[in-house]
Formats: C-alpha cells, sequence, structure tokens
C-alpha cells in the first residue's frame, strides 16, 4: 500500500512539473485575441520574441498595416507613440535577427512571421511581425504563382493541400522567416483585416495588442486539449 502511494505521489509531482512542449504567446486587441505556438526549429525568433514579450515591449504596440487576403502587421516600437495618420512601419530596435528558413515551416493562413527590410542576407526586423490572414488558392494559381514570384521552386503536395483549403500567401516562403502558429482564435486576424483603413494600409481607429507568455500550467492544458498534434514542430 505504501509502495502505491509513493507511486500515485511521483506521477502526481511528474504531472505538475511537466514542461509544455513549446512556448505560447496570448495576443490581446480591441478586435479579439488570439494565442500564437512559437516554433522550436527557429530558436533565434523562439528566443527573441519571448523576451520582448517578457519586457512588455509590444504592449500599447499597433497593428498598423493590415491587407485584406495578405496579413496583419505590428510591433513597430514608434506605433505606440504615434499620431492619427502618422505612416509607421520604418521604427527599429538597432538589431536584426538571423533568418532561420526551414521547408517544412510555409505562409498558411494564421502563422506568426518576421518583417524585414530588404537586407541581402534576409535578416529579420527584431520587434516587427506579421500574422497571415492569406486567402486559398487553386492548382492552377499556385502553379502561375510558382513561376512569377517564386522561381519555379516546388511547393510540396502536403503544403498545396493546406494552401488550397486553409490559405495563406505561398510567395512569402523562403524569404521571410516563419517562427509561429495562432493555435487559438484565427478569427482575430479576420477581423482585424476587416476594418476601414487608410491609403497607407494603416486601421483608422487604432488596434492595440497587449502581448503575455501563458503560464506553464495554462500551455499544457493547451497541449493536452490539442492532443500534441504540434508536437513535431
Amino acid at each position: 500500500m505504501k509502495r502505491y502511494l509513493t507511486l500515485v505521489l511521483v506521477l502526481v509531482i511528474s504531472t505538475i512539473s511537466a514542461k509544455p512542449k513549446h512556448d505560447y504567446v496570448r495576443i490581446k486587441t480591441n478586435k479579439g485575441e488570439c494565442i500564437i505556438m512559437l516554433y522550436n526549429q527557429t530558436p533565434k525568433h523562439h528566443d527573441n520574441f519571448l523576451k520582448l514579450t517578457k519586457e512588455g515591449f509590444y504592449n500599447g504596440t499597433l497593428f498598423h498595416r493590415v491587407i485584406q487576403e495578405f496579413m496583419i502587421q505590428g510591433g513597430d516600437p514608434d506605433s505606440k507613440t504615434a499620431k492619427a495618420g502618422q505612416e509607421l512601419g520604418e521604427g527599429d530596435l538597432g538589431y536584426l535577427v538571423d533568418a532561420e528558413f526551414r521547408d517544412s515551416l510555409f505562409h498558411k493562413k494564421g502563422v506568426l512571421a518576421a518583417a524585414r527590410d530588404n537586407n541581402p542576407a534576409k535578416a529579420s526586423s527584431a520587434s516587427q511581425f506579421y500574422i497571415v490572414q492569406g486567402k486559398k488558392w487553386t492548382d492552377e494559381t499556385l502553379d502561375d504563382i510558382r513561376k512569377k514570384r517564386m522561381n519555379n521552386r516546388v511547393i510540396p503536395e502536403s503544403q498545396r493541400k493546406v494552401y488550397k483549403e486553409v490559405g495563406g500567401t505561398p510567395h512569402l516562403d523562403q524569404n521571410y522567416t516563419v517562427y509561429g502558429e495562432v493555435v487559438k482564435g484565427l478569427e482575430m486576424i479576420d477581423n482585424i483585416v476587416a476594418v476601414k483603413k487608410s491609403p497607407a494600409d494603416r486601421p483608422l481607429e487604432d488596434i492595440s495588442m497587449e502581448v503575455s507568455v501563458l503560464k506553464k500550467g495554462e500551455a499544457r492544458k493547451l497541449e493536452k486539449k490539442m492532443g500534441l498534434k504540434n508536437n513535431t514542430l
């Protein structure tokens, strides 16, 4: 009996102390909220985003550029104090993050990816990011965009299926680093892209964000609910 109780206690402690397989962040806006899983295969972007989130950097920044069937972009430090109508997108933190392209990570709807300028190494902005809305594609339109904007790069069948059924922005693959994906709250993206915008694609109504890291307990519950289907990422 004593041995049995000891085993039960060990199992309970192991369950409580078990570390989630991924880190997760929550983004809250006045248009809804979402939870994003950060990929383990992109450690430089993962660690940088997590660091900025823990420091509270993103709190009060805006989604300053939103385009229907494309993406919502945020994280410009200048957006915290931006006046109405001010053009945004040039703010930075004085450093870049090395590109981390992975063949298995692609621009399906809901992915988190890093914005960047036209530097030859395709290194990422330290803070600016976007979340993909994209659109659904057909085999014909995928083949067309491959020829026109992807240098005829082969799109794996598994990814073609996602682009056709879920949607995304395939022409960005291997050009901008993908480092996470929305696992809950995709509707936030659709809500944000639907707002009225200026000619520069800035929402006429400021859409500010609050970003926080999920606690381990909540992350474990989320992974359990997801059935750990993303445990290879």
